[in-house]
């Protein structure tokens, strides 16, 4: 993960350094990259100084270890002023490590399961984003014959779902709760958990109804 994103920032012209212990762990960095690597300890003092840490606006810590990222994000921050700092969390009995530090994490096991139970079980309402660690997230979703009719506020739970925008024929537009929906309108949602299997809920009732 690392490499990846080192090197999406730099094709994005951000003058970025990457620090890994071990050296061979360069070489999945693209020919073309054009950051800074640094060898060494991320913790050491040295090390962060090479990496230009002084003039950091962001940082990232990515390793294998919850605790070392925790440690890495909380010591930019109150030594370096790095006021922009993230970490990747492993395990997720770990994450009250860094609620404990406020650092924002991005958890690939809790993301990455919440995503392919959705793709499995709720193929209707797709996520498209993802805030923080997906405690909010961005759906869309298309109006189906069953709603075309009916107002917004039909369909769109009041508590936990707003609806961002609306796409009739090729048009975005805001909408409000009383706009009457047609077949084939693609709706963006933006929702808790609970405020998607609220609409969930509302979907597979109105199709109970039609058949």
């Amino acid at each position: 993960m690392g490499a990846e994103l080192a090197d999406r920032l730099s094709k994005r012209k951000v003058d970025v350094s990457i620090i890994d212990i071990d050296e061979a762990a360069f070489s999945n960095l693209p020919a073309d990259f054009h950051g800074r690597t640094v060898e060494g300890d991320a913790l050491n003092k040295d090390t962060m100084h090479r990496a230009g840490i002084e003039h950091a606006n962001a940082l990232a810590a990515v390793t294998s270890s919850d605790a070392l990222n925790a440690v890495i994000c909380h010591a930019a921050r109150e030594y370096y002023g790095v006021e922009l700092v993230v970490a990747r969390n492993y395990q997720p009995s770990s994450r009250q490590i860094f609620d404990t530090f406020n650092i924002q994490v991005i958890s690939a096991t809790s993301w990455g399961a919440q995503r392919m139970e959705e793709m499995l079980y709720h193929s209707e309402i797709r996520a498209i984003y993802s805030s923080g660690n997906g405690e909010i997230e961005l759906y869309e979703f298309t109006i189906p014959a069953a709603w075309d009719g009916h107002k917004v506020s039909e369909v769109v739970p009041q508590t936990n779902c707003v609806v961002t925008s609306l796409t009739r024929a090729g048009r975005a537009s805001l909408v409000n709760p009383d706009f009457i929906l047609q077949t084939g309108d693609i709706i963006h949602i933006s929702a808790t958990f609970e405020g998607v299997e609220e609409m969930r809920k509302c979907l597979r009732s109105s199709q109970e109804v039609q058949k």
